[in-house]
């Protein structure tokens, strides 16, 4: 059984996995290759003079695989509570387990939406539904928690990244019963 599940390897997806997988978290992250990243040009994003998205979206699924993270290329179609966790089932790989799920899933909230997860309005333009969530990630099931565009945060890479790095922080801090802080130190 995984601790940390994440569907989407899009910004907050693979920042999420990094900080999940940094922390010693078994994790895995699900790709389906439709990340509305891949369709960007970015020049705003501090630390990075310029990049392509579909540069960037590579860049932090190799971050993550880094540091341990599994990286599964398929389609997530459902999600059901099973025991102490998660059964995440795909399209074509079969089901994982995971303790806890973090939706990154961009623009897309139908699965959200499918498994129960509360689903609101929008207030970014072209963003038409998003997921309720409280200040630290969690949606209104249990062990279930979203974040970036599809958590009601800005479009913006840097902005979804940092919800993801957030909300995987507040995954591991649970996992661990006491706050967690990556801090890493020149050598």
């Amino acid at each position: 059984m995984y601790d940390i599940a994440i569907v989407g390897a899009g910004p907050a997806g693979a920042s999420a996995a990094l900080f999940a997988a940094k922390a010693g978290k078994k994790t895995v992250v699900f790709d389906n290759d439709k990340s509305i990243t891949k369709k960007a040009w970015i020049e705003n994003h501090y630390g990075v003079m310029e990049i392509t998205g579909p540069d960037l979206v590579e860049t932090g699924k190799k971050q993550a695989a880094k540091f341990g993270a599994e990286i599964i290329e398929d389609t997530v179609v459902n999600i059901e509570k099973k025991g102490e966790g998660f059964a995440i089932e795909t399209e074509n790989k079969g089901t994982f387990e995971a303790k806890h799920v973090i939706l990154a899933t961009g623009l897309a909230t139908d699965l959200a939406g499918k498994i129960g997860v509360e689903v609101k309005e929008g207030t970014e333009p072209r963003v038409p539904k998003v997921l309720k969530v409280d200040a630290e990630g969690k949606t209104n099931i249990e062990g279930i928690w979203a974040a970036g565009t599809c958590a009601g945060v800005s479009v913006h890479t840097i902005i979804t990244a940092g919800d993801g790095a957030k909300v995987a922080i507040n995954v591991i801090s649970e996992l661990n019963g006491e706050r967690y802080v990556d801090h890493d130190i020149l050598k």
